[in-house]
């Protein structure tokens, strides 16, 4: 039976202007960074990107060597794309990254012109779109001139294959000289993604402020830690975590005991609220409007339909706030 998308699909979203661009963003966007390459089962991600869809989540987060393989995320968001979704395209943000390595050689990696623009016309075939509607610049190249690297995603946007231009991982002095260029030209930056969570606070020192004096938005990537501020670990490291199976990404290490009862007293509070820890989460990076959006990953539907429903309630009081902070000391 062909997908029907649900007609009360906007009804529970939460949408925020990005910056001071035209464009809203849902609160909770999804990234396909895991859990949508060729090593998993087609049928379960199709069944992840149409029940987000489903929950008003309108923005799908990918980047060239997202997978594993590299560039299989793509490949697959197209053909769930045409299996389901191309009837509802103009009501989608789907956005593409480059900045890691992708192919052997000197062109396949950086910020460099030739490397962004050959890769995004990868991109663009992997899935089968005409345009993305914001294609970032993955992190900083330390070694190609900033003003070629904004160059070439000016250049981009101009020849129609990206409607918005992004950044990601860049701090903030060199973010700042990346808005000006950018203004400059004529195509001025939409968004930066950070790393930000409970656990990872750098935005805060000066980034967050640098974003809203020069009008861009913001999406928060790992807002719950790699899965720390959720309720997997309360009781230790379970033999099917990620952090037992050794991703790259978590380690057991990292999960110190120290840390471990940090998490244990933050899902105190957020039951108190009646929420779930990754819920809590969620909601404090998206506290005070300062952040568009938080960029979670899903391997079920009910963790995309935890972090939609954690928009019920996104006011924490000065007494939580204190007491988190205290935690987090």
């Amino acid at each position: 039976m062909p997908y029907q998308a649900n007609p009360e699909r906007y009804e529970s979203m939460l949408y925020r202007r990005c910056g001071r661009s035209g464009l809203k963003l849902p609160a909770v966007s999804l990234g396909l960074w895991h859990n949508f390459g060729d090593v998993n089962r087609y049928e379960t991600s199709r069944e992840l990107v149409r029940h987000a869809f489903d929950r008003g989540i309108t923005h799908f987060d990918l980047a060239n060597n997202y997978g594993p393989p590299p560039g299989s995320a793509e490949e697959n968001f197209g053909r769930i794309l045409r299996d389901d979704l191309l009837p509802w395209r103009d009501e989608l943000i789907i956005s593409s990254k480059a900045g890691y390595t992708m192919w052997d050689g000197p062109y396949g990696d950086w910020g460099s012109k030739k490397y962004l623009v050959a890769s995004l016309n990868q991109s663009l075939k992997r899935m089968g779109l005409d345009y993305v509607d914001i294609f970032y610049h993955h992190r900083p190249d330390p070694e190609t001139p900033l003003e070629e690297t904004m160059a070439a995603l000016d250049l981009i946007v101009r020849q129609g294959k990206a409607l918005y231009i992004g950044l990601s991982n860049y701090p903030a002095d060199l973010a700042k000289q990346a808005f000006d260029i950018l203004n400059r030209l004529g195509t001025p930056c939409l968004i930066h993604q950070p790393k930000y969570s409970m656990f990872e606070r750098w935005v805060e020192a000066d980034l967050l402020d640098t974003l809203e004096q020069n009008g861009v938005g913001s999406i928060a990537f790992s807002p719950l830690a790699g899965g720390v501020l959720t309720d997997r670990y309360l009781a230790g490291i379970p033999e099917d975590s990620r952090a037992a199976s050794g991703s790259q990404f978590l380690k057991p290490e990292q999960l110190t005991e120290e840390k471990l009862a940090k998490v244990r007293k933050l899902n105190d509070i957020a039951l108190a609220r009646g929420q779930k820890l990754s819920q809590m989460a969620l909601a404090w990076v998206l506290r005070g409007d300062r952040v568009t959006s938080v960029l979670i990953g899903a391997s079920k539907t009910s963790q995309i339909d935890d972090a939609v429903d954690s928009l019920r309630n996104l006011q924490l009081s000065e007494q939580e706030i204190a007491d988190i902070e205290q935690i987090l000391m």
